[in-house]
């Protein structure tokens, strides 16, 4: 049996933190996990330039209200949930996925969680579990099941290591120049080609 393990941020939805920058105005919240390998670096980043412009959870999420699923996302997560199960593993944070949830099918979604104050501003993150997505994907092979692992960042590398078939989305140069031998796919239509032809 097989299991499919998808990124959510750049695979099925915009980066969310994209939206954010543009909202904003801000160029020092373009950065993302495409540009930043460290991912803790990138969060303390982001925490002190949301502190800096006095941006809170609730402008956050007014500025990503909008958001809905990638042109042909909704189509390729239907296609693949038909053939086998899906597990969303992703880096977002629960606070960001109510626009996008409902859209996409309401899948199963694995991923982290923002520590707020009082006053609505952004303190700190904590990890649902450290290196949670090859956590997850290693313990889907520990129950037998045959993975398949897709992602665009360099956040998602070690989940796609571990897999027993792992593809990038629509990298960056920098991610695909980083892991020249790992099978790059730019549509959602040649994803779901790769995701579900069998496996050898």
């Amino acid at each position: 049996m097989r299991i499919i393990c998808l990124d959510l941020e750049g695979v099925l939805i915009p980066e969310m933190w994209l939206e954010v920058a543009k909202a904003t105005g801000s160029k020092d919240l373009e950065v993302t996990t495409r540009d930043i390998s460290d991912y803790d670096e990138l969060m303390r980043h982001r925490i002190a330039v949301l502190e800096k412009l006095g941006v809170t959870l609730p402008d956050i999420q007014r500025m990503t209200e909008h958001v809905r699923p990638l042109d042909g996302a909704v189509e390729f997560l239907t296609a693949v949930r038909r053939e086998h199960p899906v597990a969303i593993l992703s880096d977002t944070f629960v606070q960001f996925l109510s626009p996008v949830i409902e859209p996409l099918g309401l899948p199963f979604v694995l991923c982290n969680r923002l520590d707020v104050d009082k006053s609505g501003m952004i303190t700190d993150y904590s990890l649902r579990q450290k290196d949670g997505k090859q956590v997850a994907v290693k313990n889907f092979a520990a129950m037998n099941l045959s993975v398949t692992a897709v992602g665009d960042s360099f956040n998602d590398i070690t989940m796609i290591r571990a897999a027993e078939r792992g593809i990038l989305f629509r990298p960056s140069e920098t991610v695909t120049n980083a892991h020249p031998d790992l099978l790059v796919t730019r549509t959602h239509e040649e994803l779901a080609a790769a995701v579900l032809n069998p496996l050898p």
